[in-house]
């Protein structure tokens, strides 16, 4: 069994847990069945994670992780998988497996103004966290500078 099939079955699980057809800002999500395309595939998407302090971005096959003790943050090669309800990036950091789920939901990051339009699970090795994100074509709202 791959790290993608397993990463696909977690994002899958994630899936099954969000209610109604609206997706971010009122729009129709996806038909039953068809894959995630409210993130096209070469749409960068940012990522924000509060205690202990982690971000970054990813854009096509390339997710940059960074954390307050390395501001510049470590490029990993990720495999994209859209599923049912949000996107999967699987990938290794530092010789652990990272495993990162995105999907449609209002999210706050607990330390702002800015609501997010979407969460985000995230696996390295043992470890799991909670965030959110945005994209390009979908933006969180509130103030730019927290």
């Amino acid at each position: 069994m791959t790290r993608s099939f397993i990463a696909a079955a977690a994002l899958l699980s994630l899936a099954a847990c969000q209610s109604g057809p609206e997706g971010p800002g009122g729009t129709a999500r996806d038909a039953p069945g068809e894959a995630f395309s409210d993130i096209g595939v070469d749409e960068t998407v940012t990522f924000t994670g509060t205690e202990p302090f982690w971000g970054g971005e990813v854009t096509g096959q390339s997710l940059t992780y960074s954390t307050p003790e390395n501001i510049d943050g470590t490029t990993i090669a990720v495999e994209r998988f859209a599923g049912n309800n949000g996107l999967g990036y699987s990938g290794s950091l530092d010789g652990q497996p990272f495993d990162m789920t995105v999907t449609p939901g209002e999210c706050s990051d607990g330390m702002s103004d800015r609501t997010y339009p979407f969460t985000v699970t995230l696996r390295i090795g043992e470890e799991q966290r909670h965030g959110c994100a945005w994209s390009e074509d979908t933006p969180f709202s509130g103030p730019a500078n927290p």
